[in-house]
């Protein structure tokens, strides 16, 4: 059976007046037994279809606006984003330290399926990333330039507003997370996210390392990832690791910093630099900025 048949949804069934659900004198009923017996992600699904169905009920109002629900009266200090500068980044030809590091630190799975790969940080032709911004002028070796792509973190994620079980969340400083935990495989945020940042798990992942880092857990089958901007490095006053490892190398293409902080170095880039989003038309409005 394929993982698609796997989680395939079970064919509707007429509701009865048992739907409700088992009352305490009928827990050990062949019918409660059967339904003892159905997947838990299945069950989980069904569920989560209905309270959507609904129109969200308790934390899916969170889930509604495409947040992570917040403790009353909360307020969010800053917003992470992330500057990838280009010139400096095409300067070292080749250069794959920051997609090797994370992967290595993240324990990111090695497949060789095309079309299954699972990446958190990855390269794309600037045509590729940048489909619009491409003009008859424009060389190829413009076109062809190697461009870094990632999860872009956006202010208006669509990969949260559809995922049914909140495994997927807003932080209240810009981070998007992903709790693999809470995933139910339903692939609604791969299909939702315009920019290709997700990466579903066909396979065991654990397999597929050749190496793994013990303080970063591995994943399941069944599940999604992605990238999260190192957010428990970024809670211990860290920089996200490819910006450190593109840092130590001397590149600096990667500037991580906070956005609504006029003074920080990000913001002083982005207020001098000319800067391109990715598909802004979408009005995701990416946390991944690139200066030219």
């Amino acid at each position: 059976m394929s993982p698609a048949d796997k989680h395939a949804d079970p064919q509707p069934q007429a509701p009865g007046p048992a739907a409700v659900g088992p009352t305490c004198q009928d827990t050990n009923t062949p019918a409660t037994q059967q339904e003892r017996a159905v997947p838990r992600r299945t069950v989980l699904r069904t569920l989560c279809a209905g309270l959507l169905s609904l129109g969200g009920v308790g934390g899916g109002l969170a889930l509604a606006h495409g947040h992570e629900p917040a403790a009353s009266g909360a307020k969010p200090t800053k917003r992470y984003a992330l500057a990838i500068d280009l010139a400096r980044c095409a300067h070292r030809d080749g250069c794959r330290a920051c997609i090797e590091a994370c992967h290595a630190a993240h324990n990111v799975p090695l497949s060789a399926q095309s079309g299954r790969e699972v990446r958190w940080i990855w390269k794309e032709r600037f045509e590729q990333a940048f489909p619009t911004e491409v003009h008859e002028a424009m060389s190829s070796t413009r076109r062809a330039q190697p461009v870094p792509v990632l999860c872009n973190h956006c202010a208006n994620p669509p990969c949260v507003r559809v995922c049914p079980t909140q495994a997927t969340f807003r932080r209240a400083d810009g981070i998007v997370m992903m709790d693999e935990h809470r995933c139910i495989g339903c692939r609604y945020c791969v299909a939702a996210c315009p920019y290709g940042a997700r990466s579903f798990n066909w396979q065991d992942p654990r397999t597929q390392l050749a190496k793994v880092n013990p303080h970063y857990p591995t994943r399941a089958m069944g599940v999604v990832e992605k990238c999260t901007f190192c957010a428990k490095r970024v809670d211990k006053g860290l920089l996200p690791l490819c910006v450190e490892v593109c840092s130590s190398l001397g590149t600096g293409a990667l500037t991580f910093g906070d956005l609504d902080a006029p003074n920080s170095p990000l913001a002083r880039l982005l207020d001098q630099r000319t800067v391109l989003r990715r598909k802004p038309a979408l009005s995701t409005s990416p946390g991944v900025f690139y200066l030219l």
